[in-house]
C-alpha cells in the first residue's frame, strides 16, 4: 500500500487540501472557497467555522477521487495564513470572527500601547512592531469592545492551530506562527510571560509551544465522520503558509530566498541567525533553527484578482469562446503595453500595507491615467506595482544586511511568465520557479512527512522532491523604463501619505 500525505491550505480567499506521494507528485487536489467580510472600512474578518466546514468538504471531495484512499494517508500537515486570533471557549466553540492579517481596526490601540510599554522594549522581545495587522491588538481590542466574550475565552488560536484543532481535539500553537504575539520572545522561541503581564494578555489565553512538525494529536471520531479520515490518522502541528510555501520551494539554507506570489506578496530570507528589522518582519521558519525575514504587501495576486472580478466581465464572457481564462486574456492584453505602462504606475496598497512603511492607512493608487491608457496598461502597471513593493522590500533587507542573490517564486502569480519576468527585471534578481501552485500544500506535508518518519532529514526530500521548472534572468533592455516609474512609485506614497490620513 502506498503511504500518501495530506497537506491542508487555509488561505484568505480558500482552503486547498491536496494529497501527495513521497516523491512529491500530486496525486489529487481539492479547493473549497469561502468569504472574507469587510463590515467596516478597515476591518477585515472570517467565520473559522467556514474555514471548518471548507476543509471537510475539500477532503471528502478529494477523498472521492480515483486512486485516494483513507488508509493511504499516513499523516496530515496544515498551514494557515498569518495573524488570526480566533477566540475559542472551553468547549472549543469559536465566539466571534477572527479579524485576519489584513485587518487595521486596533490602529488606535496599537499607538496607545507602544506609548505605554516602549516601542523599544517590545521589539527588544517581539523582534517586530506592534502593527494592527497582527495577533496582540486584535485580542487587545476584544478585550475593549466586547468584555462579556472576552470573560468567555479560554484559548487564542492561530488558523491553522484551530483546524488542527477540529482534527485532534489538541489546543496548539506552533512556533512559525509566535510571531503574531507581542509576547513571543522571538530569539528564544518562548513565551515572555512578564512581556504578557506588560502587555494585558492572560497567560492562559496562550497555547503551548510546539515544532511545527511535531505530532501533536490524531484524527478523532468525530473528526473521521465530518471530513472521511481514517480515525487515529497522525496531524503535525503545521505552520504559517508562507514558512510552508518557502519549505515547498527548496528554501531551508542561509541566504536562500522565496519571492511569494499568493494573495499577498512579498518575500522570506532564510537566516541561521536572529535578524530583527523594525521595517520587516522576523518570525521563526517551519525547519528548525531558522528564522525567516520578510517583507509583505498587502496587494500582490490579490490586487490582480479583485481587479478581475471588479473590471473582467467582458473577459469572463469571451472564455468559453476564446478557451481562455479571464486572467489569461488579461495576461496577454498587457504583454502588448511597454515596460513602464507608458506612465501609468499603481501603488498596491488595497488593505493599508505592511513592509517596510506599515501605514494601516495608506490606500491604492492608480496614476498616470489619460485618454491613451487601455484595460491591458492597467493589467500592465498593477503587475509593476506590485513588482515595485517587492523591489522595495527588497532593498531594505539589503540595507539591513541580507545578501539576496537568486528568488525562488511560488503562488498563483508564479504562472504568468510575463509577471515574473517583470519581477526579474524591476529587482534585477534571477527568478527560479519550481511548482508554484502546490508549494505551500507540500511544504504543510513535507513537515507531516518528517514528523512521522517517511522522511530521513528536509535536506533529502528537498533534494529528491523539488526541481526548477523555468528560469527568468534579469533583463537590461527596460531598465530606463522601469527606474523611471520605479522613482515615481516611491514619490507617490511619499507625497500622498498625508492625504491618505486626512481622509
Amino acid at each position: 500500500m502506498r503511504e500518501l500525505l495530506l497537506g491542508i491550505d487555509i488561505g484568505t480567499s480558500s482552503c486547498k487540501a491536496a494529497v501527495f506521494d513521497k516523491d512529491g507528485h500530486v496525486a489529487a487536489s481539492v479547493t473549497q472557497d469561502y468569504p472574507v467580510y469587510y463590515p467596516h472600512t478597515g476591518w477585515a474578518e472570517q467565520n473559522p467555522d467556514d474555514w471548518w466546514e471548507g476543509v471537510a468538504a475539500a477532503i471528502r471531495n478529494l477523498l472521492k477521487q480515483p486512486g485516494v484512499s483513507k488508509e493511504e494517508i499516513a499523516a496530515v500537515g496544515v498551514d494557515g495564513q498569518s495573524w488570526s486570533a480566533v477566540a475559542v471557549d472551553k468547549e472549543g466553540r469559536v465566539l466571534c470572527p477572527t479579524p485576519i492579517w489584513m485587518d487595521t481596526r486596533s490602529n488606535d490601540i496599537c499607538r496607545e500601547v507602544t506609548a505605554k510599554v516602549g516601542a523599544e522594549r517590545i521589539f527588544g522581545v517581539a523582534g517586530n512592531p506592534l502593527q494592527p495587522m497582527y495577533t496582540t491588538p486584535k485580542v487587545i481590542w476584544y478585550e475593549r469592545t466586547m468584555p462579556e466574550l472576552y470573560s468567555r475565552i479560554d484559548k487564542i488560536l492561530q488558523c491553522n492551530g484551530f483546524i488542527v484543532y477540529r482534527l485532534t481535539g489538541a489546543v496548539t500553537q506552533d512556533l512559525s506562527q509566535g510571531y503574531g504575539w507581542h509576547c513571543f520572545d522571538m530569539r528564544k522561541g518562548c513565551w515572555d510571560k512578564e512581556m504578557a503581564r506588560e502587555l494585558g494578555i492572560p497567560e492562559s489565553f496562550l497555547p503551548d509551544i510546539t515544532a511545527c512538525d511535531a505530532v501533536v494529536g490524531h484524527v478523532t471520531a468525530q473528526a473521521a465522520e465530518k471530513t472521511g479520515l481514517l480515525e487515529g490518522t497522525s496531524v503535525v502541528a503545521g505552520g504559517l503558509d508562507a514558512c510552508c510555501g518557502t519549505l515547498g520551494v527548496g528554501v531551508y539554507k542561509p541566504g536562500e530566498t522565496q519571492e511569494q506570489g499568493g494573495q499577498a506578496g512579498g518575500m522570506s530570507i532564510c537566516m541561521d541567525q536572529y535578524h530583527a528589522d523594525p521595517r520587516l518582519i522576523l518570525g521563526y521558519h517551519v525547519v528548525p533553527d531558522r528564522w525567516l525575514l520578510q517583507g509583505g504587501t498587502t496587494g500582490g495576486g490579490g490586487a490582480m484578482r479583485w481587479f478581475e472580478k471588479e473590471f473582467g466581465g467582458e473577459e469572463r464572457m469571451l472564455k468559453e469562446q476564446l478557451g481562455c481564462s479571464s486572467l489569461d486574456q488579461m495576461n496577454k492584453a498587457a504583454a502588448l503595453v511597454g515596460a513602464g505602462s507608458d506612465g501609468l504606475v499603481f501603488l498596491p496598497y488595497m488593505s493599508g500595507e505592511r513592509t517596510p512603511i506599515w501605514d494601516p492607512d495608506a490606500k491604492g493608487v492608480f496614476y498616470g491615467i489619460d485618454f491613451t491608457k487601455t484595460k491591458g496598461h492597467f493589467v500592465r502597471a498593477l503587475m509593476e506595482g506590485v513588482a515595485y513593493a517587492l523591489r522595495h522590500n527588497l532593498e531594505v533587507a539589503e540595507s539591513a544586511g541580507a545578501d539576496v542573490q537568486v528568488l525562488k517564486a511560488m503562488g498563483g502569480s508564479a504562472n504568468s511568465l510575463l509577471w515574473t519576468q517583470i519581477k526579474a527585471d524591476i529587482t534585477g534578481k534571477r527568478i527560479e520557479v519550481p511548482s508554484s501552485d502546490t508549494a505551500t500544500t507540500w511544504g504543510a506535508c513535507m513537515l507531516a512527512g518528517v514528523g512521522v518518519g517517511l522522511f530521513p532529514s528536509y535536506r533529502e526530500v528537498i533534494d529528491r522532491t523539488i526541481a526548477t521548472r523555468r528560469v527568468h534572468e534579469a533583463k537590461t533592455e527596460d531598465q530606463e523604463a522601469y527606474e523611471r516609474g520605479y522613482r515615481t512609485y516611491r514619490a507617490l506614497y511619499e507625497n500622498l501619505q498625508d492625504l491618505m490620513h486626512n481622509r
